[in-house]
């Protein structure tokens, strides 16, 4: 089964030190590829800052967008992996060693399998 492994974050306080985004890359850099090694690594990313994103919605046909995320919370969503993994217990050690979890949070989310064609 496949599993969206969502990364949350604080964004408040000072943004980390070259030096620290340095050790933080470095340890994200090291996860990924012993996931990619594992064979369970489908796909990952990073997301730019919630001040950056929409919202859009459409109501009686009409599109609206705000600025920012849907909801204001105190973690926002900084990035994903999309994993391969035998079954929940599975997903959640390989969630348990992404980096963020040690300063955030990690939210495990099954992925339905949809009909191709």
């Amino acid at each position: 089964m496949r599993y969206a492994l969502l990364i949350y974050t604080s964004e408040d306080g000072p943004p980390p030190t070259d030096e620290r985004m340095q050790q933080i890359m470095s340890a994200y850099n090291a996860y990924t590829e012993g996931v990619r090694k594992s064979g369970a690594y489908e796909y990952g990313d990073a997301f730019n800052p919630s001040s950056e994103a929409v919202t859009v919605r459409v109501r009686d046909g009409k599109t609206q967008t705000s600025e920012g995320p849907f909801q204001k919370t105190k973690e926002t969503l900084g990035g994903i992996y999309v994993v391969k993994a035998h079954d929940q217990q599975h997903a959640i050690e390989l969630a348990a060693g992404i980096p963020g979890a040690q300063w955030g949070s990690i939210e495990i989310r099954p992925l339905m399998e949809l009909p191709t064609g």
